[in-house]
Parts: C-alpha cells; structure tokens; sequence
C-alpha cells in the first residue's frame, strides 16, 4: 500500500516533497484539492490526527488574505472546516497519510523516513 500526498501540485513545498519521495523509493498516491475539493470527513479526520493549528496554514498568502472575521472562524473546527474546503489553498501542505493511519502535515525528511518505512 502507497502512502497518500495531500496538497496543491504547484506549490514548491509539494515539489519538494515529491522528489524526496521518488528519491527514497516511497510509493505515493497524489490528491490534488484543486483537483478534488476535500471533504468534510477527511477534514475532520486531518484535524482529530493532528490538530487544527497543525492543518490551517496561517502563514500563507490565503490565510493572510483573509479578514480578521474570517481568520477567527478558523479557530474552532465547527467553522473552519467549510472555509478550508472553499479556500484548499489555506490547508498546510502536504499532509501525508501513511499506510499504517498515520498523519504527517509539513515537509520533514526524518519524520517522513521514520513512519515511511
């Protein structure tokens, strides 16, 4: 079974992450959110592993575009999910599920390498 990517394909970040995944030999299957708006359930799912300040990008372009009404929606689950599925690009990036259910959000070599193999 493949490890799963989560992210935006031309996001450098996720360019990197593809590299170090060919170069390690570590099978991946790619979602897209551009492609594949993500779901409510998966969302939650994201955010039960790991934390919702650890799926909301708060230092992206997106989050600070947003206006502080909005910014405080993404405080509580509740709220943030539906912002997060309408703006994709504010979700941390990549998330990587592995094939043991474990989450990953961020490009980490070690952390990638040790629940990886």
């Amino acid at each position: 079974m493949s490890a799963k990517i989560f992210g935006i394909k031309n996001c450098n970040t996720m360019k990197k992450t593809f590299v170090f995944f060919q170069n390690e030999g570590i099978s991946y299957d790619f979602v897209d959110y551009k492609k594949e708006k993500p779901s409510r359930e998966l969302l939650v799912k994201f955010s039960e592993k790991l934390g919702l300040d650890q799926v909301v990008n708060r230092k992206g372009m997106t989050f600070r575009k947003l206006s502080d009404q909005e910014k405080e929606l993404t405080q509580q689950v509740e709220t943030a999910i539906p912002l997060l599925q309408e703006k994709s690009s504010m979700i941390k990036r990549p998330i990587i599920a592995f094939p043991n259910g474990e989450l990953l959000a961020g490009f980490d070599e070690e952390a990638i390498l040790a629940k990886g193999r």
